[in-house]
């Protein structure tokens, strides 16, 4: 019982931690990067449908995203939900394909995205910290229900905080290597 709390605790970090780098992936980096377009729904035939299922996305160029739909009837579907999205960035559709070439960043825009995303991590941190506090308690449940002793709860509690701070370091760790990935363009 008391193993699960610390399985489930790690496992819920790790999903928070999932959560940050999958956040951390759409900040547009002044590079090309396809999980950009993962936020991405075309209307087809009716339904709102994710873009990286109606087509593929290649990296042709360091600064450029090529769209190519299996079904060459939805590029102006494709164009306009780009055009509607929160990319910031037009298409070019030349009847085969949309190439989405991204600019670059100004150092004032770069600073504003790291702020952005200190946000981010900051919920992160936040996720972890409650799953701690959680755990912490699911411990001292277990102590007041004679479970288990003082002394397993104070090993339990020191185990769930090693966890806590390594979820920690690493949410710094990503938070760190986005920065750099920004900053040094």
């Amino acid at each position: 019982m008391t193993n699960e709390i610390i399985d489930h605790a790690k496992d819920k970090m790790k999903q928070s931690l999932g959560s940050l780098q999958r956040e951390l992936a759409h900040i547009r980096a002044g590079r090309a990067n396809a999980s950009l377009l993962d936020r991405i729904q075309v209307e087809y035939y009716g339904a709102s449908t994710p873009l990286n299922q109606l087509a593929s996305v290649t990296v042709p160029e360091a600064r450029v995203l090529m769209i190519t739909p299996f079904d060459k009837t939805i590029l102006k579907d494709i164009e306009k939900s780009i055009y509607e999205s929160d990319l910031g960035i037009t298409p070019a559709n030349d009847g085969a394909v949309i190439r989405l070439v991204i600019p670059m960043l100004t150092e004032e825009r770069r600073r504003e995205l790291v702020k952005d995303m200190g946000k981010y991590i900051e919920s992160a941190k936040v996720a972890i910290r409650n799953i701690r506090r959680d755990a912490m308690d699911a411990v001292k449940k277990q102590e007041k229900a004679k479970e288990i002793t003082e002394d397993d709860r104070k090993s339990l509690e020191k185990d769930i905080q090693n966890a806590t701070d390594d979820a920690v370091k690493e949410a710094d760790r990503l938070a760190s290597v986005k920065e750099k990935e920004l900053l040094d363009l």
